[in-house]
C-alpha cells in the first residue's frame, strides 16, 4: 500500500498567513499540521508516500525532505493548479500504479489516526473505504448515505439539501479500480474532478464502498477558529516537560518548555508549549497557547493563541484567540490613541474595540 497526501491549494481562508507560508505548515502544538498526518500514515505501517504539491512546493519539500524523519519514503508529485481531489489521483496515476493507496488531505487532523481504517481495508478488501463524521451543517462537505450494514449507497457534493449528516472527511482508501472511475467522470459545475463523483461511480457499478464513522476529534484546519480548536486538542495530549530554563516563574498544569527556551518572572498555565529558543519574560502565557521557536514575549498576556516563529510581543495585555505570524512585531502605541493607525495586507480580517 502507498499513501497519497494532498498538499497543494492556496489556503485562501488563512490569509494573510498563507501569503508567505503553506497552509499545511502552520503549526498546532508547535508542529506543522502536515507532520501530524505524516506521522499517522507511518504509524499505520505505510511507507511509500506521494505528496501532491502546487505553488508552495519548495516550502513543503524543505520541511518534509525525503520523509525519512517520519519513517517514510517521499516522492513529490506536481499539480500545476488544484482541480479537485480526483484530479490529484489522476496526476498521481503513474506513481500509484496498481497498488492500494491511502489518500489523506494534508490540512486535516484526525486525532485517532488511520491505523484501524487501514487494517480493516486490508482485511475486508472493498473497492474503497471512506471515513465519515457527523457534522451540524453537512452542506459544506461531501455527504454520504449508508445502508444498514454501513455500505455507501449514495454521495452528494456540498448539497443544498443534505440527505444525511454524515460528512466525508479527509481520509480515503482505494484499490486500483478507482483509476477507472476517475477516468470516467467529468468536471463538476465547479470545474473540478470530484472524488465523490468517482466514489459514486464505484457504487453505481456494483462495487463495495465501505465506511467508518469516526467519533474522535477531527478537523479541517482551513480557517483560524478550526486551527485554534485543533491546537487546544493537541496541547492537551502533550506530556509536561521542562527541558529549557525556568527562573522565578510558575508553571501550572500541562506545560512544555522546549530545549533552549528561557522563561523568567512569568506564569505559564497549561496546556501550553514554549518553543526552542523562545524567551518569555514577565508575562502570562496560556492556557491553550503555543509559542513557537525564537519568539520574544515580554510584559504581555497571551491565551488561546498560536504564535509563529520569531514573533516579538512586548507590553500587550491581552491577546486571545489569535494567530500571529512569523516575524511579527506587536507593541503598544506610545501615546494615547485618538484613532486606529493600520497597515493591512490583502484579505486581512481585523477586530477592533471602539
Amino acid at each position: 500500500m502507498k499513501a497519497l497526501v494532498l498538499s497543494g491549494g492556496s489556503g485562501t481562508r488563512l490569509r494573510p498567513i498563507t501569503h508567505t507560508s503553506a497552509k499545511q505548515l502552520v503549526p498546532v502544538g508547535n508542529k506543522p499540521v502536515l507532520f501530524h498526518g505524516l506521522e499517522a500514515i507511518a504509524a499505520a505501517g505505510v511507507r511509500e508516500t506521494g505528496i501532491v504539491v502546487g505553488g508552495t512546493r519548495a516550502e513543503i519539500e524543505a520541511a518534509v525532505g525525503d520523509g525519512s524523519r517520519f519513517g517514510l519514503d517521499v516522492t513529490y508529485l506536481w499539480q500545476p493548479e488544484p482541480k479537485g481531489l480526483a484530479h490529484a489521483v489522476k496526476i498521481a496515476r503513474d506513481y500509484l500504479g496498481d497498488d492500494d493507496f491511502l489518500m489523506y488531505l494534508g490540512d486535516n487532523i484526525v486525532a485517532d489516526g488511520v491505523t484501524t481504517l487501514v487494517e480493516r481495508f486490508r482485511v475486508e478488501r472493498p473497492a474503497a473505504r471512506i471515513m465519515l463524521a457527523r457534522v451540524p451543517d453537512p452542506r459544506q462537505f461531501g455527504v454520504a448515505e449508508l445502508s444498514a450494514d454501513g455500505r455507501v449507497v449514495a454521495l452528494q457534493e456540498k448539497p443544498r439539501e443534505p440527505r444525511s449528516d454524515l460528512a466525508v472527511i479527509g481520509v480515503y482508501l482505494f484499490n486500483s479500480v478507482i483509476h477507472k472511475a476517475v477516468a470516467e467522470i467529468t468536471p463538476s459545475a465547479r470545474g473540478e474532478l470530484e472524488i465523490t463523483d468517482a466514489i459514486q461511480w464505484l457504487v453505481d457499478h456494483g462495487l463495495r464502498v465501505a465506511s467508518t464513522i469516526t467519533t474522535g476529534f477531527w478537523k479541517d484546519t482551513g480557517n483560524v477558529p478550526d486551527l485554534l480548536a485543533v491546537n487546544r486538542v493537541v496541547l492537551q495530549q502533550l506530556a509536561p516537560a521542562t527541558d529549557g530554563v525556568v527562573l522565578g516563574s510558575e508553571l501550572v498544569g500541562r506545560v512544555v518548555v522546549e530545549p533552549g527556551a528561557l522563561v523568567t518572572g512569568s506564569r505559564v498555565v497549561g496546556p501550553a508549549i514554549i518553543g526552542p529558543g523562545a524567551v518569555v519574560t514577565e508575562s502570562a502565557i496560556g492556557p491553550f497557547t503555543s509559542i513557537a521557536a525564537d519568539c520574544r514575549i515580554t510584559d504581555s498576556w497571551i491565551e488561546d493563541s498560536i504564535v509563529l516563529p520569531r514573533a516579538s510581543i512586548t507590553g500587550v495585555r491581552r491577546i486571545e484567540s489569535s494567530l500571529i505570524g512569523q516575524d511579527v512585531v506587536v507593541t503598544p502605541t506610545p501615546d494615547p490613541p485618538r484613532g486606529h493607525r493600520l497597515v493591512l495586507g490583502d484579505h486581512c480580517k481585523v477586530e477592533i474595540s471602539s
